[in-house]
């Protein structure tokens, strides 16, 4: 059996393009590894009509919505993807082959990628016991519940720690720099000063926390720095290798987008959600799977057609 496509990724991007194509009477599986890069969200915001939903609500109402159009969604894990050459029938439509780690193997004319992107945490005591709660990356997701309040900014370089500081100062006043253990130069000092950012240069030690809220943060030979809430900077991966297995073009460890459809430059395989680096809020990738469900059903229908 040939499926039109398989989207490996249950998250936002891969549950709406299996909606979309759901509804173009396509034959669709979405192959999940129940390991999202929001698990540890208690909310997410910015999503219209959806603000203040949990990450695990949005996902078990997505799967009961696609239950009504007999989408199978199977909790597994790729781990093996390669494009298996042209249909022997008709030259012009792609095929893939998929591998899970329980040993099924799936064969598909179309691939979407909707596997996500992870964060790398700053190695700090206490940072792992506070993510999600008091720690965050994202200021347009978190900055708004943070607002008013004493918040830290860390990057892995001063210039990104400014950055993000100078970001949090539409949500608060009240921003320190964290470089640990780097100094900063004159340019940056004047950005500091322009902002009105406060600086501290002393290596962290660790985050002082109750049940992760945090409460302080100590910094090497200085008494204990009082904060509310810590916003970091720092290298994100691809949450799957598949990309690279596949051929897709690269760049900063990224997926790099071809077109305006979510297209790659391998035919056939799509892209939505986190994997391309690019704005990275629920909304947005629910948006991507819905636009590469559409691209996947036009190819599709070209390839009927020419049948």
């Amino acid at each position: 059996m040939i499926y039109d496509v398989i989207i490996i990724g249950g998250g936002p991007a891969g549950l709406s393009a299996a909606l979309i194509l759901a509804r173009c009477r396509r034959r669709v599986v979405v192959i999940d590894s129940g390991k999202p890069r929001n698990a540890v969200v208690r909310t997410f915001h910015g999503y219209l009509g959806r603000d203040g939903t949990g990450p695990a609500e949005l996902l078990r109402d997505g799967r009961a919505e696609l239950a009504k159009y007999e989408v199978e969604v199977l909790d597994d894990l790729v781990v093996h993807a390669e494009c298996s050459g042209k249909s022997a029938e008709h030259a012009e439509e792609t095929r893939f082959s998929i591998v899970t780690q329980t040993g099924r193997t799936f064969l598909t004319r179309k691939l979407l990628l909707a596997t996500g992107t992870r964060d790398e945490l700053p190695p700090f005591e206490g940072l792992r016991e506070c993510y999600g709660i008091s720690v965050h990356h994202c200021p347009y997701c978190d900055g708004w519940e943070r607002r008013d309040q004493h918040l830290l900014a860390y990057g892995e370089n001063p210039n990104s720690a400014i950055g993000l500081a100078e970001l949090l100062r539409g949500w608060s006043k009240q921003v320190t720099v964290l470089t640990h253990g780097q100094a900063v130069n004159n340019e940056q000092q004047q950005r500091l000063h322009r902002s009105g950012l406060a600086l501290q240069t002393q290596p962290i030690e660790r985050l002082l926390h109750t049940d992760g809220q945090l409460q302080a943060i100590q910094l090497q030979a200085t008494e204990p720095l009082a904060a509310d809430a810590l916003f970091f900077n720092s290298s994100q991966r691809p949450q799957s290798e598949l990309s690279i297995t596949l051929g897709c073009e690269m760049a900063n460890e990224f997926i790099t987008r071809t077109g305006r459809r979510q297209t790659t430059n391998v035919p056939g395989l799509f892209l939505a959600g986190d994997a391309d680096g690019e704005v990275q809020f629920v909304i947005v990738a629910a948006g991507e799977g819905a636009t590469a469900a559409v691209a996947i059903n036009r190819e599709l229908q070209a390839e009927d057609l020419h049948r």
